[in-house]
């Protein structure tokens, strides 16, 4: 096991916090998880993840931003956009697989206690 120093808890924290700029908040996990089964239009998404159209954008441009997501505009008419996933945001399969089997573990406890 490391050495806990107080260097490496700051290097640690720093770390913690990068991640959780770039993958925080209510949605863009969920948008990860959403996006995992294919290319998905602007309103699909919107609809598969259940927010609201005007978060979505935001959200989907702070993804884009961090390498996460693509966005691709056809020209049709109307123009369609389409986001998918990055090669880059495999890299965070590990922390989404870890999250579900916690987020399981603590609904069983939690609901086996009542």
């Amino acid at each position: 096991m490391n050495e806990h120093t107080m260097e490496s808890c700051a290097k640690s924290k720093m770390a913690i916090r990068d991640t959780l700029d770039v993958v925080g908040g209510k949605w863009k996990l969920v948008l990860i998880s959403v996006l995992r089964s294919g290319k998905k239009g602007f309103n699909e998404l919107s609809r598969e993840a259940g927010i609201s159209p005007r978060i979505l954008s935001k959200e989907l441009h702070d993804m884009e931003m961090n390498n996460l997501v693509t966005r691709t505009v056809f020209n049709t008419k109307p123009v369609t956009v389409q986001y998918e996933l990055t090669a880059y945001s495999g890299t965070l399969t590990e922390v989404l697989s870890a999250m579900e089997k916690w987020g399981q573990e603590h609904r069983n406890k939690i609901f086996s206690a009542e």
